[in-house]
């Protein structure tokens, strides 16, 4: 009796392909806030490359940093400190 191939039926067609730029950002933007899905992050560690994901984590990670660095900025200069 043959074996069946390892392939798993449950998973539509859409799951088999590498998850595209948007998805890649919205997936980093979810685990920065703590509510990624598990289905996701299944998607992303299954079908994604690693580095870009690093890559766009180390981008936002900056911006972030920027960010908070011109607030603070702001903030103080609308302070008059």
């Amino acid at each position: 009796m043959p074996s069946k191939p390892d392939s798993d039926h449950s998973n539509p067609p859409s799951n088999s392909r590498s998850p595209g730029p948007l998805s890649i950002v919205l997936s980093v933007l979810s685990a920065f806030f703590g509510v990624q899905s598990e289905k996701n992050r299944e998607r992303d560690f299954q079908h994604g490359r690693p580095i870009h994901y690093i890559l766009v984590g180390l981008i936002m990670t900056l911006l972030f940093i920027l960010g908070v660095l011109i607030a603070v900025k702001l903030a103080l200069r609308s302070a008059g400190v």
